[in-house]
């Protein structure tokens, strides 16, 4: 993530250590140490949450092992796992990585497990989501197995609509657009509401919108197209919105965490986020608007109308990997299948993870949790991940926001931003 992936989850402090109690036994494994896992500290949470049940708990206990989260926010992360990844060994048993950072270089950090899937594999591994499997693969390898994604969907706080007239929520991008615009205005309480609040300008969020004209950033095949119509259109959006009052003024230096407050207190009529993000909307401990922000999955335009159901909107995701240095990869492989059971997946799905099995929907317990599970299902199957993985994405991003930040604020035209933004990305792109 997320910015979901991603993730909108990644804003969690560095170096935070957790630990999960589990029994003692097979005393030879407990004295090789604690199972390392590192990763962001939104899996140790899903993992082990009160609804749904800590679901390492029988497999630390069959092993004798007791279970050592290392939390880290996604970029320190990955700086750290992949440096442990690289020594001669390491204690790391589980690494945590994001979709973006399956790249080339990873393939010769952490371990291939075609192998492993063959002999001993996960739980009917066809229920989970192809696209996310195939996301974790480099040159035709298995690299990770996906334990949690993060699909976009537009929030709204219907008691806003309804103050300016609006019965439901768009059907399609351009209704959205009207709507967010009707809808930045002062309340009678004094509070001042845009239309619609995103974290920032990222490729991420923006990339949201681009899609609903089918648009990418960048191609499967490594194309820089921003300044294709898709992506010009969800740049000019933004910077309509913008002129309008409709788009927050600093929203440059707007976190996912501020969103969330925004999205709170009334502050915001709209927001494109993670869809899991609607039960922070609504914690009635924080929120003005308990039970009063819906979610949906993020309208396609009328332009595309028989195409999709909805716009194929972002899903970003992460996956368990095992360093190549790593001292026990067998006991790291069952770690993994007991974390991608069904059974596993069900149960931090009900914690508040992103599932990555189809058979997850199909359940009645968590559809009954989940008021926007239909809609996040109806963006499973069309949606895509923001752009795809090299060893420069991380710089693209960054020239990226530059970019639409220029254009949205004024300083270059959609169209002047965009065709520069091409020609500074296209050279960092893999041949």
């Amino acid at each position: 993530m997320t910015q979901g992936a991603t993730l909108d989850r990644r804003q969690f402090g560095a170096g935070i250590l957790g630990l999960s109690f589990v029994g003692l036994g097979h005393a030879a494994q407990a004295q090789s140490g604690p199972f390392n896992v590192f990763t962001h500290r939104v899996m140790q949470t899903v993992a082990t949450g009160a609804q749904g049940g800590d679901i390492t708990k029988d497999w630390a206990q069959k092993n004798g092992v007791t279970v050592q989260w290392t939390t880290f926010d996604t970029g320190p992360l990955q700086e750290r796992l992949f440096r442990e990844a690289s020594l001669g060994e390491t204690s790391v048993d589980i690494g945590f990585v994001v979709n973006t950072q399956v790249v080339p270089r990873a393939a010769s950090l952490f371990e291939p497990l075609d192998d492993y899937l063959r002999k001993d594999p996960v739980e009917e591994v066809t229920d989970i989501f192809p696209g996310l499997m195939e996301g974790m693969k480099v040159a035709g390898h298995q690299l990770a197995i996906p334990f949690r994604h993060a699909s976009s969907g537009l929030h709204y706080n219907e008691e806003i609509l309804a103050e300016k007239g609006f019965s439901r929520p768009p059907a399609t991008i351009e209704e959205m657009i009207e709507i967010a615009k009707a809808c930045s205005y002062r309340r009678a309480d004094g509070t001042q509401v845009v239309g619609l609040c995103t974290p920032g300008a990222t490729y991420p969020n923006v990339i949201d919108l681009a899609r609903a004209w089918d648009g990418e950033f960048i191609t499967p095949d490594f194309k820089c197209v921003a300044d294709q119509p898709p992506m010009l259109n969800a740049i000019r959006t933004l910077r309509e919105l913008f002129q309008a009052n409709a788009f927050p003024r600093n929203f440059a230096t707007l976190s996912p965490e501020d969103v969330n407050v925004w999205m709170q207190q009334g502050r915001a009529a709209m927001s494109l986020q993670s869809m899991g993000r609607n039960r922070i909307y609504n914690d009635p401990q924080k929120s003005k608007f308990p039970g009063k922000i819906k979610t949906i999955a993020v309208p396609a335009s009328k332009t595309l109308a028989g195409k999709y159901a909805a716009a194929p909107a972002k899903v970003e995701f992460w996956g368990m990997v095992i360093p190549k240095n790593a001292r026990r990869k067998d006991l790291a492989w069952s770690f993994i299948k007991a974390m991608a059971s069904k059974e596993s997946t069900l149960k931090a799905a009900l914690n508040g993870n992103g599932p990555v099995r189809a058979s997850t929907y199909a359940d009645q317990g968590f559809a009954g949790s989940v008021p926007y599970a239909a809609e996040e299902l109806k963006v499973l199957k069309v949606a895509r991940v923001p752009m795809p993985a090299f060893d420069e994405a991380a710089r693209a991003g960054d020239l990226f926001k530059e970019e639409a930040e220029a254009a949205v604020l004024g300083m270059k035209t959609p169209e002047e931003a965009m065709a520069s933004l091409v020609k500074r990305v296209q050279p960092l792109l893999p041949a």
